[in-house]
């Protein structure tokens, strides 16, 4: 009996599907409707679960710094990911630039688009009231951010009026809800709101490029690098696409 029985033992656990995968992501808050949207997909065609914790960038280093059990961090900026490199927590050969973005200046009604210029009255155009940024010495919205107003030479009229904000999301929803005249964010959040209006677009020299690397952690390198090549195919470079990103091409 034990002789029949081991075959069909041996088969049935050769037989038997997979266990579905659970990855632990961290990414930038300004990915949030892209990566949900390119998340589905990938939990659809392989039944692994990605599940993905937002917030700002700096945020979720310093999480990671602290042995939060992340398997993938998408940054909006390198000198996150830098951070984490230099400590030794990624996984060697993971890394990789994924997309790109572009800043914007958003108000809470519809009007004529311009570009930002020194000569831009921003200070008029906020008329007492608040500008809404992500932090402006952490988070990688705020950084760009406040980076191009210096660059303008617009930062000293307006640094008084700044409500800092979390992360960029919570910038948004600043100028969304009303509580903030304008607010600096990425194209991509502009688009995903429509609460929000873009009154004008940075120009592209003003701050330094803004790129999303990824990478998985040191030890969780075999259950994340499905999921990084994943996000470098092209249905998922679609998505981004549709969301407003750029594809950083290799």
């Amino acid at each position: 009996m034990t002789r029949l029985l081991l075959p069909l033992l041996i088969f049935l656990s050769l037989a038997a599907p997979a266990a579905a995968r659970e990855i632990t992501v961290f990414a930038a808050a300004s990915l949030r409707d892209a990566l949900d949207e390119v998340a589905e997909l990938y939990r659809d065609e392989t039944g692994d679960d990605p599940v993905i914790s937002y917030a700002g960038s700096s945020a979720l280093a310093r999480q990671i710094q602290q042995g939060a059990p992340a398997d993938v961090f998408i940054s909006a900026n390198t000198a996150w990911m830098d951070v984490l490199e230099e400590d030794g927590l990624l996984a060697p050969g993971t890394r990789r630039d994924l997309l790109g973005n572009s800043l914007v200046l958003v108000a809470g009604v519809e009007g004529p688009v311009a570009e930002l210029t020194p000569d831009s009255d921003l200070a008029g155009w906020l008329d007492g009231g608040k500008l809404a940024m992500a932090l402006v010495d952490a988070v990688p919205a705020g950084i760009y951010g406040k980076a191009a107003l210096e660059h303008l030479g617009l930062w000293d009229s307006v640094a008084g009026q700044v409500a800092q904000a979390d992360n960029v999301r919570a910038a948004l929803a600043l100028v969304a809800v009303g509580a903030a005249p304008l607010g600096v964010v990425y194209r991509t959040d502009a688009q995903a709101e429509p609460r929000v209006y873009v009154k004008a677009a940075f120009p592209r020299d003003s701050h330094p490029p803004i790129l999303y690397p990824a990478a998985s952690m040191v030890e969780k390198q075999q259950d994340a690098l499905p999921f990084l090549s994943f996000l470098e195919t092209g249905p998922a470079q679609d998505i981004f696409l549709r969301h407003g990103f750029t594809i950083i091409a290799e």
